[in-house]
């Protein structure tokens, strides 16, 4: 699994994944910033309009009011800022799937030059896929959010769910490309465990900041190399002892 992440790591900057990887940081940042002036827009208008309901019921200042609605903007758009690192997993979730052939393709053709090379999935299906895990790991930033505020277990919490949810996703994108959906869902199960542990790798290198960016890369490049090495040892296993 190690040598698994080492090759994925150090594949990222190649010529053919470097392009990808520019397209990908573009694509984060860009639904990142779209997202975080959205919410600071709406948390600003909430706590301005809450600042007039408040001046005209209470008969105080208006100054005293503004004030606080300024304050709680600021407050709102630190708290932004710092939510967006909680978020990258389902960022980087939608945005992986624009980009998992590319990425794969890159790793099968350096790697495993005498393998056949899989098969590009619909575009509209990885889109899906990345969607479903984007939703997923948004409720689960938003139930353990509580826990994280209150408590230090809610940082486990989440990098356990990131861990599950990411390596559910980028090994069904890597297994689909040779295998049908329901065949590539078994291989998982069966190896359940493995998959969660190649998943911890995912989710600590999401939680790097300013290189979780990569995340989409990195996550499908590594996800190549751990089907190849389970699909390898279960064609093993299946074949006929002579």
């Amino acid at each position: 699994m190690l040598d698994a992440a080492f090759k994925a790591f150090s594949q990222i900057l190649s010529p053919p994944l470097r392009r990808v990887l520019w397209k990908s940081v573009g694509l984060a940042v860009l639904v990142i910033v779209i997202l975080g002036i959205g919410l600071q827009r709406l948390l600003a208008y909430l706590a301005d309009s809450g600042a007039t309901w408040a001046e005209q019921a209470a008969a105080a200042p208006y100054d005293a009011w503004g004030w606080l609605a300024w304050f709680l903007s600021i407050l709102a758009t630190l708290g932004i800022v710092t939510g967006a690192l909680f978020l990258m997993p389902a960022v980087s979730a939608f945005v992986g799937s624009f980009f998992v052939d590319e990425v794969a393709d890159a790793v099968e053709r350096e790697h495993y030059p005498a393998d056949p090379v899989g098969t590009a999935l619909p575009l509209m299906t990885g889109i899906v896929e990345g969607i479903k895990i984007a939703l997923l790991s948004l409720l689960v930033y938003v139930v353990a959010l509580p826990f994280v505020l209150f408590a230090g277990f809610g940082f486990l919490i989440l990098f356990a769910a990131n861990a599950y949810l990411l390596s559910r996703e980028y090994f069904d994108l890597a297994a689909m490309r040779f295998r049908p959906s329901a065949e590539a869902v078994a291989l998982r199960k069966a190896n359940s465990g493995y998959v969660f542990m190649a998943g911890m790798v995912i989710a600590l290198f999401v939680s790097i900041p300013i290189l979780n960016f990569a995340t989409p890369v990195f996550a499908m490049a590594f996800m190549v190399h751990i089907h190849k090495k389970l699909a390898g040892r279960r064609t093993e296993l299946i074949e006929p002892v002579r």
